[in-house]
This record gives structure tokens, sequence and C-alpha cells, in this order.
């Protein structure tokens, strides 16, 4: 995989290079509210204008529909990276039309410019080749060079991230060096004891992972959602908890392997739990109870870990050398749910281990709950990604940026 480095070496002063960002920023109308994948490319955009490169950012936002949806305009995310740069950044008002073609054209030496949102063409997330390709054929028509830098989009199979780099001269930036070096610590040259933290809502979304670390793993610690599906595969009562039922077999077979294999699978000992879902928006008071793990009333439903439990996943930090964690303890957006993540995050930065926050919602916890992310080893900017990357599978991002 060529480095941004080389590319620049091999000298990129007047020449167009698109670079692949990822700016999926949430957004509160227009105002951006977390700002940190926009941050995340920065040192790439920079380096490649202060080299002399016209460059091109493009990226998605969100999941329009193959079409203009003003709700999903990076016009934002143009203002917000001109800041950071210090420099302005002009803004395309569409991907490959006119004012795209007008806007890179007038782009002069060391500036930089903004591509309007990727999907609002609808070839860029086409599952039809020739109709991606399409696509990517016209996104080349704008650039020079390729640089590939928006590492939460990789595991996607879309235009601008797998086709693209086919029709031009490629290279990784610096966030995507960053993030498969972080990877390669967590696979193929873990320190040990290496301890995994696992939460979020659904734990169908974690089962190729779950599967692929008890080969890698000392220990696995779930939380979040996903946690009443393992205690109801124990045979506790869950409540109104969050449960996904189909997946209890699967579960109970990790569990099982998991013992077979010496790997410690840690589960909740006792939780919080209240009648109904906390109002995110008013962040009314919710008065949760603790109860114990195995003794959720019927018409309760758990929302996050309780403090014996925060004490437990702690101690179980404590000594280790490498951790992953992906997922949130608990409805962390609500005060009153907050403290089993926030426990967690503690955890990491006490612990004298190489820490990874494995992106999505566990970065915008880490954020919210005020941490620095300085403290951590690193906090990527691509759940999903990090999760795929994880389970052994070929990200298609990254196959087409080898050589």
């Amino acid at each position: 995989m060529k480095t941004i480095d080389e590319l620049i070496q091999g000298g990129v002063e007047g020449q167009r290079v698109f670079v692949r960002a990822d700016l999926n920023v949430p957004l509160d109308g227009t105002a951006i509210t977390d700002d940190g994948r926009i941050r995340a490319v920065v040192p790439t955009v920079s380096a490649l204008a202060e080299a002399g490169a016209k460059v091109i950012v493009a990226s998605h936002l969100g999941r329009p529909k193959g079409a203009p949806d003003p709700r999903f305009s990076l016009a934002p995310a143009a203002a917000r990276l001109g800041e950071l740069l210090g420099k302005n950044v002009s803004f395309a008002t569409d991907t490959v039309g006119d004012s795209a073609k007008a806007t890179v054209a007038a782009t002069a030496n060391g500036e930089v410019t903004l591509l309007e949102n990727l999907r609002f063409n609808a070839g860029e997330t086409s599952k039809d080749d020739a109709e991606r390709g399409a696509f990517a054929d016209r996104l080349a028509e704008l650039a020079d060079l390729y640089v590939g830098d928006g590492f939460g989009a990789v595991h996607r199979k879309h235009a601008s991230v797998f086709d693209l780099p086919a029709r031009l001269p490629h290279a990784a930036g610096y966030l995507i060096a960053t993030e498969v070096g972080v990877l390669k610590k967590l696979t193929a040259e873990v320190e040990r004891p290496y301890a995994v933290v696992l939460g979020g809502a659904k734990v169908s979304d974690k089962l190729g992972v779950i599967e692929h670390l008890l080969e890698k793993a000392d220990r696995i610690l779930i939380g979040g959602g996903m946690a009443y599906t393992f205690l109801k595969a124990k045979g506790y009562e869950v409540g109104i908890s969050l449960l996904q039922e189909d997946q209890i077999p699967k579960v109970q077979g990790y569990l099982k392997r998991a013992e077979e294999r010496g790997v410690e699978f840690v589960l909740p000992v006792d939780v919080l739990v209240a009648g109904e879902f906390p109002d995110l928006e008013t962040k009314a008071p919710a008065h949760p109870t603790t109860v114990a793990a195995d003794a959720i009333p019927a018409d309760q439903e758990g929302l996050d870990i309780g403090p014996e439990t925060r004490k437990l996943y702690a101690s179980k930090l404590a000594d280790t050398a490498t951790v992953f964690w992906n997922g949130p303890m608990g409805v962390f957006e609500h005060p009153d749910y907050a403290e089993g993540t926030k426990a967690v995050a503690q955890a990491l930065l006490d612990s004298p281990a190489f820490t990874v926050v494995g992106g999505g919602d566990s970065a915008a916890a880490v954020r919210l709950l005020g941490f620095d992310e300085n403290a951590f080893g690193h906090i990527s900017t691509g759940g999903g990604a990090s999760l795929e990357y994880l389970e052994g599978k070929t990200l298609p991002g990254l196959a087409a940026l080898e050589d």
C-alpha cells in the first residue's frame, strides 16, 4: 500500500488530488455536533495542500436515497474544514456536474475544494458494477491522483472507495495508515493480556467479531443492550430488556467455546432497570433501580450496567496490555444511564494497556462524557470498518489501495 508521503515525494504540485475522506458527522440542523471525523482528515489535506496540490475532497453524509437532499448537504463540513485548515474551502454544490467541474477547474495550487455529498448520486452506492463504474469514471475526470483516507467507509464497496482507485494512481492517507497500524496491534501483534469490551444494542451486530476474537482475546466483557441476550442464554429472566431471541443458540455456543478455549467471558452481575425507556430530549430524571443480573423484574428494562459490574469490569481491565472497546454499556445519552459507559472509559484510562476505542457510539460517548481523547491509545473513526477488520474480512477500500 503506497503511502501519502511517497506520493508527495513523487511530486504533487499542480496535480488534482482526489481525497476520499469520511466527513459523515452528526448534525443538529446545520450545526455539527461532533467534528472528530473532520479533524481526522486535516493532516492529509494539509500535507497535500502544502505540497502544492489542488486538493479535491469528497465524502458521503448520512443515507440520502441517491438524489440531492438538503438535510444531508456537506456545506457545514466545508465551513468547518476551512476553519480547521485556516483557509477557505471552496464548495461544489454537486458531485460530478457543472458546479463540480467549474469549482475544480478554479482550484489553484495549494487550495482545497469539497464536493457535495457523494451519495446524492445513485452510482456511488449501486450494487450494479456498471452503474458504479460509470460514476467512478466521472469522478476520475476531476482528478489526476487518488488518496484514500475515509477509514469509516473502507468496508463499503462504493464507487469512490473501491472503483475510483483502480482508475487513478493511488495512495493511503495518514488516517488510514494509522488505523491499519492500530488494527494490526489488535490482530497480528497483540500484547497480552488482551481484553475486548463489547456493548451496543444488538448482539447480531457483533457476532462475527465475537467469533473471531474467541481465537484472539483473553477476556471478553459484555455490556449494553446486547448483554441481555447473553443473560437470557444463561437462563436468566431479562424482563422487557432488549433481546434477540433468535441469537440465543449462537450465544450459548460462544459461551461454551469460550469455556473450552479458556477465554474469560464476563457478563454483568447487576443492572440499572426502569419500566420505560428514558426521554433523551428533555433528559428528565428516570429514577432507575439497581437489581442483580439474575433478578430483573418481568416489567422492567435493563438500561445500564450496575455499580458492582462497573467495579468488576474495572478490575478485569486493570492488568491488561491491550484493550479494544466497541459499544456503550448503556443509554449513555441520558445522565442516569451514563455511569456504566463512563466507568469503562475511566478504566481504560487507568489501565497500563494500549487502548483502542472502536469508533461509532463509543467515540461519541468519550466526547460527550468529557474525556480527553488524547489520553486513549487510539480512537477509531470507523466503528463498522474496525469490527469487520477484526472479523478477518477483506475491506474493499483497503484492498483497492494495495498494489
